[in-house]
């Protein structure tokens, strides 16, 4: 997990883990409630990968802190069922597990996508490292499916019951807008968005009401083989720059 995780390729992955975890209605109907996107639309992506970064390469001190500040954030963020919506409770080990396995598979989603497939004993290992993203949030780690087998049931199993009502498809547009965004996130926010909707499982796309076409998809295969390439020509200590950025300004 820790020479995996710091691929800055696997960013491409991060607004696609977004939106899975709003499509579950109770985390969607919490960020609903207790986010302000339109303000800020960048800070969930920011903390997420503050996060994932402190987890798997960051020093003890750094990993304590991004647990702290998790924890603080959550507390607020709960509340009863309403009569079209479940209740939301950020402690929830059920939607910690969520979150966890949606940074997971869309990380593997993406690296799949560009390097060369992982040899089965080392994806093992890294798929049980990435249980840790579930541990810190407080989720039992029993709960982490035991392989990827198991995982993979679980995955296909949960894709089967996310739903998106007309409130969380407002919270997305936000995030995919970024309206409030630096002019130079704004430059690349056209291909990011790209890349969010053709990542996005089929199914799930189709919940959001995002268009898709065969010509899109052949561009994003298009993509998807040209970052292939790059990655083979460029350096380590470019590829895991983002990595070392987010944990050098993290305090």
């Amino acid at each position: 997990m820790a020479d995996v995780a710091p691929e800055s390729v696997l960013l491409a992955g991060a607004g696609r883990a977004i939106l899975l975890q709003l499509a579950n209605p109770a985390v969607g109907r919490g960020v609903a409630r207790h986010s302000n996107f339109a303000a800020d639309p960048l800070r969930r992506l920011h903390a997420t990968l503050s996060y994932v970064y402190a987890l798997t390469n960051g020093t003890p001190a750094q990993q304590r802190l991004v647990k702290a500040r998790v924890q603080r954030a959550h507390l607020p963020v709960k509340g009863g069922p309403g009569p079209r919506h479940p209740a939301y409770d950020a402690g929830d080990p059920a939607l910690q597990l969520w979150v966890a396995a949606t940074l997971y598979e869309s990380a593997m989603h993406m690296y799949d996508a560009v390097f060369p497939a992982l040899a089965p004993g080392i994806a093992d290992a890294v798929y049980q490292d990435y249980a840790v993203l579930g541990t810190a949030l407080g989720m039992p780690g029993r709960l982490w499916p035991a392989t990827r087998a198991d995982f993979c049931n679980y995955w296909n199993e949960s894709l089967r019951g996310l739903d998106v009502d007309d409130s969380i498809r407002r919270v997305a547009r936000e995030l995919l807008s970024a309206d409030n965004a630096p002019p130079w996130i704004k430059l690349l926010m056209p291909l990011a968005r790209f890349l969010t909707v053709g990542l996005l499982p089929p199914s799930v796309r189709e919940l959001y009401g995002f268009p898709w076409s065969p010509p899109k998809d052949r561009l994003l295969r298009g993509i998807c083989a040209m970052a292939s390439i790059l990655v083979r020509i460029t350096p380590v200590w470019i590829r895991h720059a983002p990595m070392r950025h987010y944990l050098k300004h993290l305090a």
